[in-house]
């Protein structure tokens, strides 16, 4: 086991960070996290500033917690209203992980319509049947296949990971990012638009999919994905005359440049921290 110390003018919540729903191989077992995350697995605790852990070393988990950030600078820079003002409050130290951008990608693939236990299983599912095993300090965990391994794996077979009409998406996705296996180095070399226009051009992948890809594996900070927690509420406290319940491209564009507008360079940012306080933030607490 290693043990770090926090710095005390950087907070970070690992609870936080690790259940808000940005990665999805993670699991807390008797105040432990365990998880998989690019070939490795890892076990990990927060007791207020020291961070215990094993499998990875402490370069591995300051890059991956993005500990070297000067989150107070961030979260000053989006607050910008009463209500992103009290999700700061309430949540902060949480941070955005640094994914892995091919798990990324394929997982937010597998996210399209569902919920995240769904997301969660069919990842799993993938690990366990085609992923490598590896000996962690929770057991035999699996890592997740690479694009090669799952270009090779028939439809019928991806499709008993629970994937239904996302197989084809996933199988033709694999398929590419084998034949080009520079996709993930090209996309983070482009402009944040000319990014999410690449990702797009992925079987399966929206607005949505790809916002999340650019903000969680790419560090595009100014991603704005928007679910259906986030078109509310954005419809409840920032646009109120926005169209209907559901969010139409053109509701999903009017937000991503709002907020942008609104919330400047690390929008990404304020989009997590508002998911995280999601039960409570859109009650029209005096935002614009």
């Amino acid at each position: 086991m290693t043990t770090i110390t926090l710095r005390p003018d950087q907070p970070f919540d690992l609870d936080r960070t690790l259940s808000c729903g940005q990665a999805f191989r993670w699991e807390k077992v008797e105040g432990w996290w365990q998880g998989i995350v690019d070939g490795r697995a890892i076990r990990i605790r927060q007791d207020e500033r020291h961070l215990t852990f094993s499998g990875v070393d402490t370069g591995f988990v300051r890059d991956y917690f993005r500990l070297d950030q000067d989150l107070p600078a961030i979260l000053s820079s989006i607050d910008r209203d009463p209500v992103i003002a009290a999700a700061i409050r309430e949540c902060r130290g949480l941070r955005l992980a640094r994914q892995q951008p091919w798990e990324c990608l394929v997982s937010y693939i597998c996210a399209t319509n569902t919920n995240i236990p769904a997301v969660k299983r069919r990842v799993a599912l993938m690990a366990e049947r085609f992923g490598r095993p590896v000996d962690g300090p929770f057991g035999t965990a699996y890592t997740f296949p690479e694009p090669e391994v799952l270009a090779s794996v028939s439809r019928a077979d991806l499709r008993d990971c629970r994937l239904g009409y996302r197989t084809d998406y996933v199988s033709s996705t694999a398929a590419f990012a084998t034949e080009h296996p520079d996709w993930a180095e090209r996309i983070a070399a482009l402009t944040f638009e000319d990014a999410r226009q690449a990702l797009m051009e992925f079987r399966g992948v929206g607005p949505k999919a790809a916002d999340c890809v650019l903000l969680f594996a790419f560090g595009f900070f100014e991603a704005f994905p928007v679910d259906v927690w986030i078109h509310r509420i954005m419809a409840e406290t920032y646009l109120p005359d926005l169209t209907g319940k559901s969010c139409t491209p053109r509701d999903y564009e009017r937000i991503r440049r709002f907020a942008r507008d609104h919330f400047g360079e690390y929008a990404g940012y304020a989009q997590e921290y508002l998911y995280c306080v999601r039960d409570r933030a859109g009650q029209k607490r005096g935002g614009r």
